[in-house]
């Protein structure tokens, strides 16, 4: 982290002080046996002619952009400004600015005696916005580190892949009322490749569409008479995904996880129709989002006029529907907002829908995953392969092992010093190389057949064969103990 005073911030006799450099750690307990120690190296220094020439702009977003090419900040680093109290670039109401790059600008405290120690509790604060958290890992470990009961947002995400499969599905349950028309390439184009793109290093990803007709929710909405609408009440959503799923095509041959995005037109005789919350609020959005699958989204049309001709032409505003799909999307991908301070603005991520901060605390807590999981996976061969006293490990798979537990060492050494892209890639080495070890064909008809499980399958073939030769074989030892038993005649 870098902190940059403004001119007009500090005491002369704090200038002189500039610039230095100052370590902070912090360890946080995931359970009684497991923590992660998170270290911030922060540098103060004055500002450069050019951020002096940006922090005396209008507009603190004009000032934002500004900044960011002025930075140079390499992935996972943060700038916090700290401008005069009275500079006009923040409005009166506001001591905080969290911009879409990486970097904040924080308003120096009023009469402080310690100007520097009031801003490290506002640089603090920052940091818990924009860097990762102690909530984030505990999420992104919760499958991997026992930690008590996990609570509901930590099983909403997806978790940490080498790729994602998108589907955007139209349900059209009563096509001979409505013709649905939706220009969902144009809006894939426009709203979902931006950010697509900005995501492109964390995974690969592929989007397609298609429309399902006579596609029922399966779950028959009440009606409301005061309102003369149709209700799907909370309690009932969890009972839609299912028939609705089976429609959507078999996602095993996907190699990666497919994410559902669904709209769903009502049928005419259960239309207008509307969602409502557990406290019987209807959901200004009009949808909702199962974790770990994807999000659906009820798409109302206009009422009917009285000589309307059926089918009616509907094109589907996918501008509305876009904007509900990408905030479920975040959600699935656990960019999660955070709780912002107080007196604090937050800048808008834009068309690509996610600023850089953002993207380097996803990164984080997939890298410390992707670790995670590596050595839960080696962990899980080594243990099958103990159990397999006459297995044969090939020079590949080997190789693979080796590979893996290379790549997660450089991982570890990279978060250590800072470097969070290599890091990262690193992580997503070890993953591939550790999963292609436990797949190995060679290995897979081992694995899953261990010598207990062998004799549980021979032993009921042979037993039917057994018991004939086992019964002539005691009649042989019996008859065998009666001749000895005979005395023999002499003359």
């Amino acid at each position: 982290m870098s902190v940059v005073f403004a001119k007009g911030t500090l005491l002369a006799g704090q200038e002189r002080k500039l610039p230095f450099r100052n370590t902070q750690e912090t360890e946080m307990l995931l359970n009684s046996k497991t923590s992660v120690t998170s270290r911030y190296e922060v540098s103060y220094r004055q500002a450069t002619p050019q951020e002096e020439k940006a922090l005396l702009l209008a507009s603190v977003q004009e000032a934002d952009d500004q900044l960011s090419p002025a930075q140079g900040a390499p992935v996972g680093s943060l700038t916090v400004y700290v401008i005069p109290q009275g500079s006009r670039l923040l409005p009166q109401e506001s001591d905080m600015y969290i911009g879409k790059h990486r970097s904040a600008v924080v308003r120096a405290p009023p009469a402080a005696k310690d100007t520097l120690l009031a801003v490290d509790a506002q640089v603090q604060q920052v940091a818990e916005v924009m860097s990762c958290t102690a909530e984030s890992l505990m999420g992104a470990l919760s499958d991997r580190v026992p930690m008590g009961q996990p609570g509901a947002e930590w099983k909403r995400p997806f978790k940490s892949s080498l790729g994602y499969e998108i589907t955007f599905s139209l349900l059209n349950p009563d096509p001979k009322a409505h013709s649905l028309h939706w220009d969902i390439e144009g809006a894939i184009s426009r709203y979902v490749k931006p950010l697509l793109d900005k995501l492109n290093s964390v995974a690969e990803f592929s989007v397609d569409s298609q429309i399902l007709y006579y596609a029922a929710l399966g779950v028959t909405p009440r009606f409301d008479a005061p309102s003369s609408s149709y209700i799907l009440s909370a309690h009932s959503l969890p009972h839609v995904i299912n028939p609705v799923e089976a429609r959507l095509g078999s996602s095993a041959s996907s190699l990666y996880p497919v994410l559902n995005f669904l709209l769903y037109v009502p049928e005419r005789s259960h239309s207008p129709l509307y969602i409502q919350d557990k406290d019987g609020a209807a959901v200004p959005t009009n949808a909702f989002h199962s974790p770990r699958w994807g999000g659906i989204m009820v798409y109302n049309v206009e009422p009917e006029a009285a000589n309307e001709t059926f089918p009616r032409h509907v094109d589907v505003d996918l501008v509305q529907v876009m904007q509900v799909f990408l905030a479920q999307l975040r959600l699935l991908f656990g960019i999660l907002p955070g709780p912002l301070p107080e007196k604090a603005l937050l800048e808008n991520s834009g068309n690509e829908g996610l600023s850089d901060w953002e993207l380097d605390r996803l990164l984080w807590t997939r890298t410390v995953e992707n670790v995670a999981t590596v050595s839960t996976t080696l962990t899980s061969l080594a243990q099958l392969l103990d159990r397999i006293s006459n297995i044969v490990i090939k020079d590949d798979v080997a190789s693979q092992v080796y590979y893996a537990v290379e790549s997660a060492q450089k991982a570890m050494r990279e978060l250590e010093l800072g470097h969070l892209d290599s890091a990262f890639q690193a992580s997503k080495d070890a993953v591939t190389s550790s999963e292609r070890a436990f797949f190995d064909p060679s290995l897979l008809h081992l694995l899953y057949f261990p010598d207990d499980q062998k004799f549980a399958i021979y032993i009921p073939l042979f037993l039917p064969m057994a018991v004939p030769i086992l019964l002539s074989l005691v009649k042989i030892l019996r008859e065998s103990k009666q001749r000895k038993k005979v005395p023999t005649k002499t003359d």
